[in-house]
């Protein structure tokens, strides 16, 4: 076999290895998702069979179906990994089209099938029985749509239309979601979380339906602990006599046990008390993800703060009533942590990663990747232990998936800032630019996020930018998924704050793809394309690219309709276009800007008025002068 094919067929292969994992998911997917992995399991005794018998692939049909089997077998991966992570109440919210995502795989599946000619390869006898018996399958499956499961659906509907639904309802919403224990309702609690920090636009019906729907199965766990179970004589969440605090429940500002949580406007939570001391302090940034926040106003977190008090009566703590209380876990040399990282098992995964097989390099760096995320002392660790050099090292890896898990492991170091100087002096910059134009889509946004990270560092700006990151990132914004043109938008705002920088983005042809995103109202971009927008056209290039591209009756549109942020950035940008440009003026006048800007000064932010008070002074002006020259 050609060393292509055979790298098709160990692909083939790792892939059904991997998707064989999922095999003893539970939950209201887990039916279908145990069928399925089943009969992709079943694949893989004919791609190890091709291998051994050397078999080529003459035909450009043949190859082609290996391939459409590959990209299918990486759908079903994805999707496994998606039903088994992140939010399980937004799943069940959304379960029609995760079901339709089941469906389409096996859509994918089939057809693949379909397009390999099974039998004409020196196969065994059982073997080709066995993948005619699959495809057979397969077609059937592709010829039914599955059925919702009528008692979830009852039980949902019952416990989202009802103020006080009956217990044996959630209980059993709670068993078929898995969410019955203080550490699974935690984990969802978190996973809605992180996904509305992902979350374009304003929270919106859907976040309200979770959380609702998250409280009242708290409560009902809550009740369920305080009273023993019959059957088993246990409790559903069990006492510690030493409890280590969640890392989840801690103030990112205090570190102490938070006992009123409440939200800011990029979606962190905090201790009210703490948060607001950053506010009245004058800071206007969250101090968690630096980001510039929207607004001051603090939303009660309802759900943390009913997850944090069963917390405390499951084991034992009085909730604490003022911030002198701590309940830290005390490291031998002083200070506090929450962190899980042991060091040898740390440096055994080095080893790995320095001297270890492709599979065994990948794992090590998966697990690496998941340690640096969980908190901050782990990222400490991993870094302290030499993890840096080592996985900048990695970047460079043949193997995709190696690839991603590296890249992301030292997105998620970088949150330390301790870390990113390390990660700079690795030379990590120039292969993380790499990663951004050659990547798997994965990688691609990842490496997108760690440039973001790195370049909160001044200097690194300078380092990035002439590394050819613009350019690459401009890329991703026109190809990436959401979250990939999200991270790329960030990136490159955040990149231009440095003026050679702006250069290279609008000589890189960086205008036309945000005057895309901007026209596009429902793609959920538009609030990044004005950020970016209104930082290049402080620069002569950038004001002339952005005229060019027609956005002035976009940019007027926007100050009419746009959210208060995004109506300053729109009356920013117009202000810059048109002083000392009679011409962009007099478009705008012409699409009505004047009576938009004049609303706008009654209206908006202290900035957009002081703009908008400008521009409506010189177009008033221009109308002046022509009355005068009518004859």
């Amino acid at each position: 076999m050609g060393s292509t094919n055979e790298e098709l067929m160990s692909r083939l292969v790792d892939s059904v290895k991997q998707i064989s994992k999922f095999s003893n998911s539970k939950g209201f997917f887990g039916r279908i998702q145990g069928d399925l992995v089943r009969r992709i399991t079943l694949l893989s005794p004919f791609f190890e069979e091709l291998i051994d018998i050397g078999a080529e692939l003459n035909e450009e049909q043949q190859l082609t179906g290996f391939e459409v089997m590959m990209i299918a077998l990486d759908s079903s991966l994805q999707l496994f990994r998606s039903v088994n992570g992140g939010s399980k109440l937004l799943q069940i919210v959304h379960r029609g089209s995760v079901m339709q995502k089941f469906h389409d795989v096996t859509v994918e599946i089939e057809a693949a099938l379909t397009q390999i000619p099974y039998d004409h390869f020196e196969v065994s006898e059982e073997v080709i029985e066995q993948v005619k018996l699959l495809h057979s399958q397969f077609k059937r499956a592709t010829e039914r749509q599955e059925d919702y499961d009528l008692q979830l659906s009852h039980d949902l509907a019952v416990a989202e239309s009802v103020v006080d639904p009956d217990p044996e309802t959630l209980k059993r919403l709670s068993q078929e979601l898995q969410l019955s224990t203080i550490d699974e309702l935690k984990k969802e609690s978190h996973a809605i979380h992180e996904y509305f920090l992902s979350y374009e636009g304003d929270p919106d019906d859907c976040f309200q339906r979770m959380s609702s729907l998250l409280k009242k199965l708290v409560d009902c766990a809550s009740t369920e602990s305080s009273e023993p179970d019959a059957s088993t004589g246990s409790k559903v969440i069990s006492r510690h006599r030493s409890p280590v605090i969640p890392e989840y429940f801690r103030c990112p500002i205090s570190l102490e046990l938070m006992k009123d949580p409440v939200i800011v406007s990029t979606g962190q939570t905090y201790e009210r008390s703490s948060i607001q001391k950053w506010l009245d302090a004058g800071h206007k940034t969250c101090p968690k993800s630096q980001e510039t926040l929207l607004h001051s106003g603090l939303t009660p977190n309802y759900v943390l703060k009913s997850l944090i008090a069963l917390w405390c009566e499951s084991n034992g703590i009085e909730l604490p009533q003022n911030q002198g209380s701590s309940y830290r876990t005390t490291r031998p040399g002083g200070g506090s942590s929450s962190s899980d990282c042991d060091r040898a098992f740390v440096l055994a995964l080095l080893e790995k990663l320095a001297n270890g097989s492709t599979e065994q390099q990948r794992a090590a760096a998966g697990e690496l990747r998941l340690l640096a995320k969980r908190n901050a002392d782990n990222r400490v660790c991993i870094a302290e232990a030499g993890a840096i050099p080592l996985l900048v090292e990695l970047l460079s890896s043949p193997d995709p998936r190696t690839q991603e898990h590296s890249v992301t492991a030292l997105l998620n170091l970088s949150i330390n800032e301790g870390n990113k100087g390390a990660i700079v002096d690795a030379g990590a910059i120039t292969d993380i630019v790499e990663v951004l134009k050659n990547g798997s889509m994965e990688a691609r946004e990842n490496a997108a996020a760690t440039l973001f990270s790195l370049s909160v560092v001044d200097e690194n700006k300078v380092a990035i930018g002439a590394a050819g990151a613009i350019q690459a990132l401009i890329s991703l914004l026109e190809e990436g998924t959401r979250r990939g043109k999200k991270d790329a938008a960030t990136a490159i705002f955040n990149l231009c704050i440095y003026q050679g920088n702006k250069s290279r983005a609008i000589k890189g042809g960086i205008v036309d793809p945000l005057t895309r995103l901007l026209k596009d109202a429902g793609g959920g971009m538009v609030d990044e394309a004005l950020a970016i927008l209104a930082i290049l056209s402080t620069n002569q290039e950038g004001k002339a690219a952005i005229a060019e591209a027609d956005t002035i009756p976009v940019l007027v549109e926007i100050i009419r309709t746009g959210s208060p942020r995004n109506r300053e950035n729109a009356a920013a940008i117009l202000w810059y276009l048109c002083i000392g440009n009679m011409e962009r003026l007099n478009v705008a006048r012409e699409v009505g800007a004047d009576v938009a800007l004049k609303e706008l000064t009654e209206n908006g932010t202290d900035r957009a008025k002081r703009k908008a008070a400008s521009l409506l002074e010189i177009i008033q002006q221009l109308e002046g002068v022509a009355i005068s020259t009518v004859p």
